[in-house]
């Protein structure tokens, strides 16, 4: 929170749904701020998944001045073809809009062609037809690109993208984003002792963000790291080098990809660097069963939202659509039904930066989540522990922020 923003008018905010209703779960407030830091509160439970399905209402109703238009921008066709995950992502919106059980909302689909000049139409067709808020869209390009376009027009957006640079004030991105699961599992290896710690990444863009928050964490926590680089397909020679320093390493974080770790896992145990020697970490991309079930990696832990989570929302997902969810889908429930919530109950501040970056934060199916100041999220984390094919929690998400944080 910056300091210019003395006045805090919303102190906490956490949605919860019944069969039609769709409240705030503690009433607004205001409360001045010690400083910059925010101040903590107990949140509470998570989102409770209806007992039946709900009936969508009328998403396509004429627009009404007395109602709120939430516009989505989704890659619904890629290539001229239909996308699986443009799909998913709508389905779970009007799963969201259903089960709030709310008649005051608008959604305004609308198709970025999977192009960023689908995307800037969208959101000029978007903010043309009145949208307050903009929700998506998915890749980067895309979220950078509508994210400009809606601080130019006075709209925050909610976009979905996991590079952190499309991120900016008013601009916040839903996304699971590596930052978060780096912090997680190191802290989490630092309380339990750890003290030397390795990295072992791909070259790519994805190993390029998470060394980059291993190293900027282990500045702040005053770690000295070994990281070794490698072209993807191609770990052994890094994974050589550190073998050689192997009793110098107590924790060696892997952020590489779920289809990517067999190889890495082999190439690990053939050089006396598996889970029984060292402790092995990773990111929630590993919460698959490609990784639980490789023998190198049992006891490895990583950061990742709680399943159950997922399990329930999936669960409803199929009873209404007769199909998986994609994973990421829940970003859009968790985004509609917030938005749906708080233009229920905040009035003409519902879209506000006071009421969208609440310190306290926000619960959805993936648990505890909150927007900063700079379009970024903060999420709560369980740490997991892969073993006999199964992630098994040994660290659980926090239920609320601590205060100061």
């Amino acid at each position: 929170m910056s300091p210019g923003h003395s006045i805090l008018a919303l102190v906490m905010i956490s949605f919860s749904f019944s069969r039609r209703l769709l409240v705030l779960a503690a009433p607004l407030s205001a409360m001045l701020l010690a400083g910059c830091g925010p101040i903590g509160r107990p949140q509470q439970a998570p989102l409770a998944a209806p007992t039946t399905p709900v009936e969508a209402e009328n998403l396509t109703a004429p627009l009404n001045e007395s109602r709120t238009r939430i516009a989505m921008i989704l890659p619904l066709t890629q290539a001229g073809k239909p996308s699986n995950v443009g799909q998913a992502l709508r389905n779970a919106a009007e799963l969201a809009v259903a089960e709030a059980g709310t008649n005051n909302v608008d959604l305004i689909i609308k198709d970025d062609l999977s192009t960023l000049d689908g995307a800037r139409q969208a959101a000029q067709a978007a903010l043309a037809e009145g949208a307050e808020l903009i929700v998506g869209p998915l890749y980067a390009p895309n979220v950078k690109e509508v994210g400009r376009m809606a601080r130019a027009a006075g709209k925050p957006m909610i976009g979905f993208s996991t590079d952190a640079s499309t991120a900016a004030r008013s601009s916040y991105l839903l996304s699971f984003l590596v930052e978060n699961y780096v912090d997680r599992v190191v802290d989490h290896a630092l309380s339990r002792g750890k003290k030397n710690f390795a990295a072992l990444a791909p070259e790519n863009d994805y190993g390029n963000v998470a060394i980059n928050q291993f190293v900027d964490l282990a500045n702040k926590r005053g770690l000295r790291v070994e990281i070794e680089r490698y072209t993807p397909g191609n770990a052994g020679p890094a994974i050589q080098k550190l073998a050689a320093k192997a009793a110098q390493i107590d924790a060696l974080f892997i952020p590489e990809q779920a289809e990517n770790m067999a190889a890495v896992a082999g190439l690990l145990a053939a050089n006396g660097l598996d889970g029984k020697k060292v402790q092995i970490l990773g990111t929630g991309l590993w919460n698959d069963s490609r990784v639980l079930n490789l023998p190198a990696l049992q006891g490895a832990w990583f950061a990742a939202p709680d399943n159950a989570g997922f399990n329930a929302f999936a669960g409803r997902y199929r009873a209404r659509y007769g199909s998986d969810p994609a994973r990421i889908a829940t970003l859009a429930y968790d985004a509609i039904a917030l938005a749906a919530a708080l233009a229920r109950t905040q009035g003409d501040a519902r879209y506000s930066e006071s009421v969208l970056t609440s310190p306290t934060g926000f619960n959805g199916v993936d648990g505890l989540f909150r927007f900063t100041i700079d379009g970024l999220n903060e999420r709560g984390l369980n740490v997991l522990e892969v073993r006999s094919g199964a992630a098994n929690p040994v660290s659980p998400a926090p239920k609320s922020f601590a205060s100061g944080t």
